[in-house]
């Protein structure tokens, strides 16, 4: 896959200061939460690259709604093949599921208006999927009232997305995802992707796509060169353009990305840019007045917070594209700390406490609980966290020391989902996983570090391979009870959990 890499240069011969893009690092780490990758391209060639531990360069994330740039991509290229118009009427696709009364605004929705969110809808229809028993999505969206005039209102819509999905698959007999591979897959160089799908067996669309960085740092640059990649049109220039073109309103601060008008799956930003975006900060970034693609991928809360470090740090260092004098100690200075990346600071404390002699090994016999654990117990020495289920069986989890990195298959009573499913699996995911993202098996790949805090309390910090999730728990020892609280982030099942409560028991 060596041939299909972006070509890689120094920051300066793309007019861009290797400090510059030190600093934007730095910025990136300091003011935001759990950065997982980074990847900034300029005139096709990448200037900057880097994973935090215990993410990877060839690892897939998932994407959330990123997902919908991607299932556009799709629909325009269905479009650009005569199998389908923007202007179809929505209903002309799914006879079997039309509602038995049809008002004038589901009569008036077209593919369009899926695509750009303005269904006239007003509430997203998503969560009915999950409300409604059945495997029918789009007879579900069917049913969900539409109270507005389509193209006269913005709602942010994932329902819609999945109806594109559902459209592409029905004019090409392909789901997107096969239908993608020898249009988009195979001449960018990316190897077929993991796609969730409906009960019915069609890609949700709206989100579900796992890729790699480099992977979206490609789409993004194809996107920014009119269609073209390597001297091959794969998109229609009409297409790219009409895409990341604002067809409706949604908002007027001008201090907001999400105010700047929204296209077909493509939001408008602020300078001129547009974006493809995934909740907890996964991004697609195209800069077409700098020549400039800035892939990324995250667990972050803050998403505006994110591009705000961006249009601070990184575009006042992109000015006029022309090659800089070599700075060879500040480039090995970037390539140093880009090198270093990690995610390991997070637990915090100290290596060792004086109680460890005290709990290492020993076994806390659980409350009732709605992980279906019974007992738990910290080996100190090895080390690893391990937990012990209805039935008797137990998991073993390693985790390293302050700062480092242990890797391990997760456990589904954390309820965290990675999105990606293992080679040989079908990816197919009921309503639950669709709408929350909940676990659907064990042996996931996830990395544990641990850390004694000043307080006594001993912080494991669980991240997910491939999905911007993390589980933080804080074990606190009090004589023979253990009190194991546990908090969630960068996931739709966020939050505080219910903390688990044990006593010191021996065997």
């Amino acid at each position: 896959m060596s041939d299909f890499r972006l070509p890689r240069v120094s920051p300066e011969a793309e007019g861009v200061r290797s400090a510059d893009l030190l600093a934007f690092v730095d910025a990136l780490e300091s003011r935001t939460r759990w950065p997982h990758s980074v990847m900034v391209v300029r005139g096709g060639s990448v200037l900057a690259e880097g994973w935090w531990e215990p993410y990877r360069r060839l690892g897939r994330h998932l994407l959330y709604s990123l997902s919908k740039s991607f299932t556009s991509t799709a629909a325009g290229l269905a479009v650009a093949e005569g199998k389908l118009s923007l202007d179809d009427p929505v209903l002309r696709f799914f006879p079997a599921e039309r509602p038995a009364e049809v008002n004038e605004h589901l009569a008036a929705m077209r593919v369009r208006h899926l695509l750009s969110m303005s269904t006239g809808h007003t509430e997203d229809t998503l969560p009915h999927f999950a409300r409604r028993p059945g495997d029918n999505w789009a007879r579900t969206f069917l049913a969900v009232p539409v109270n507005r005039p389509p193209g006269t209102h913005f709602l942010y819509n994932s329902g819609a997305t999945y109806m594109v999905s559902a459209i592409v698959q029905q004019v090409t007999g392909q789901k997107i995802v096969d239908y993608l591979r020898p249009r988009l897959w195979d001449p960018l160089g990316i190897v077929p992707p993991p796609w969730e799908e409906c009960p019915r067996g069609i890609n949700v669309g709206g989100w579900g796509l796992s890729l790699r960085t480099e992977d979206i740092a490609k789409f993004g640059q194809l996107y920014h060169d009119g269609g073209v990649w390597r001297g091959q049109r794969l998109l229609p220039a009409t297409w790219v353009a009409d895409a990341t073109s604002k067809h409706i309103s949604n908002g007027n601060d001008p201090n907001s990305d999400w105010a700047q008008g929204y296209g077909f799956q493509f939001w408008r930003c602020r300078h001129g840019a547009w974006r493809g975006d995934g909740a907890f900060g996964q991004l697609c970034l195209v800069m077409p007045e700098q020549e400039t693609v800035v892939a990324l991928t995250a667990g972050i809360d803050d998403f505006q917070g994110l591009l705000n470090v961006i249009w601070d740090t990184l575009l006042p260092a992109l000015g006029p594209r022309r090659a800089l004098p070599a700075n060879p100690a500040d480039e090995r200075r970037l390539t140093r700390r880009l090198d270093a990346l990690s995610l390991g600071s997070a637990p915090g404390g100290e290596s060792c406490w004086p109680s460890s002699a005290a709990i290492s090994r020993r076994w806390y016999t659980l409350e009732p609980n709605d992980l279906d654990l019974t007992r738990v117990s910290f080996d100190l020495d090895t080390p690893a966290l391990l937990l012990e289920r209805q039935g008797g069986s137990t998991v073993r989890l390693p985790f390293g020391w302050q700062g480092q990195w242990a890797e391990g298959r997760g456990i589904e009573v954390f309820g965290i989902y990675d999105g990606v499913p293992d080679e040989g699996e079908p990816g197919r995911s009921d309503t639950g996983h669709a709408i929350a993202g909940v676990a659907y098996g064990d042996g996931r790949p996830v990395s544990t570090s641990g850390g004694w805090r000043a307080d006594g309390t001993l912080r494991l910090t669980i991240v997910l391979h491939r999905a911007p999730a993390q589980v933080h728990l804080s074990a606190k020892f009090t004589g023979d009870e253990l009190r194991l609280e546990r908090s969630v982030s960068g996931s739709f099942l966020g939050g505080v959990k219910e903390p688990l409560i044990g006593r010191l028991t021996e065997g």
